[in-house]
């Protein structure tokens, strides 16, 4: 018997090397993912100019970067924008300042798919074979209401279909991951979520991590983090006596251990 859904993850056309260079832009899902990739040794940026939540912000992002990665994901959190009243511009941080100096608006999905058009034409203008995971963020909005968050997440659902369904110059560079569903739809309980009930949990999180590396990842990324599991094991033990002679053995060889493995896949 089968007691949960399982969420079908296509395989993407490329795979992901050791240590590849990565963008992951977009919400604080992205920062989540983004941060497990560094942990695990991979050339990885993470919103360089703070986390962004809709289309628009994650193209402000695009446009300032300017580095060309060969693989980037965006996550994107939300079709609300906050437009600065005296200009009329979409902020991406409101920046602390007064909330009446801007205007609360909702992006359609035609809106949300020109942005990430923009996005991914820009990426590939610099990089012609560059990869674009999309992602929707599986964190719920409270502040919108739970109906209200889920007209936001359709919305951006629709954009992303958009985008990779309809715009064909675009689709040999583009792939979407279903993180969205595999949090509401595979895993599909509050065991799942933090504390606050609406972030995933970090088991959540590392299950996501795990399909990734299952349908993203090279034979040779997975040969790389099975060598790398017990050298960051190393790296982060915990000695009774941190003075000691040994503990110091321990550390000079476990060094020694890390630069000939980077080195290895440098």
């Amino acid at each position: 018997m089968e007691f949960r859904t399982i969420v079908d993850i296509p395989q993407p056309g490329f795979q992901i090397e050791p240590r590849e260079e990565m963008l992951f832009v977009g919400s604080c899902f992205a920062d989540s993912i983004g941060r497990r990739f560094q942990d695990e040794q991979f050339r990885a940026t993470v919103n360089p100019y703070g986390t962004m939540y809709n289309p628009a912000s994650v193209l402000h992002t695009i446009e300032r970067y300017e580095g060309a990665p060969r693989i980037v994901f965006i996550t994107l959190g939300t079709n609300h924008v906050y437009r600065l009243k005296e200009t009329g511009e979409i902020v991406d941080n409101c920046q602390k300042r007064p909330a009446v100096l801007f205007q609360e608006e909702q992006l359609t999905a035609d809106e949300c798919a020109d942005y990430l058009r923009r996005a991914v034409s820009l990426l590939v203008s610099r990089r012609p074979d560059v990869h674009v995971v999309l992602t929707v963020s599986p964190i719920r909005y409270r502040k919108y209401g739970y109906h209200g968050s889920q007209l936001s997440k359709a919305t951006l659902l629709l954009a992303v279909n958009q985008v990779i369904s309809c715009l064909s110059p675009l689709t040999d560079h583009l792939i979407y991951f279903p993180a969205y569903e595999i949090v509401l739809d595979e895993l599909r309980d509050y065991r799942f979520y933090a504390d606050d009930m609406l972030h995933p949990s970090s088991q959540a999180v590392e299950y996501i991590w795990q399909q990734l590396v299952e349908h993203y990842f090279s034979p040779r990324a997975k040969s790389f983090l099975r060598e790398w599991t017990p050298l960051r094991a190393a790296l982060n033990h915990r000695p009774i006596n941190p003075d000691s002679e040994e503990y110091r053995r321990f550390q000079a060889d476990t060094r020694a251990k890390v630069d000939a493995f980077l080195q290895k896949y440098k």
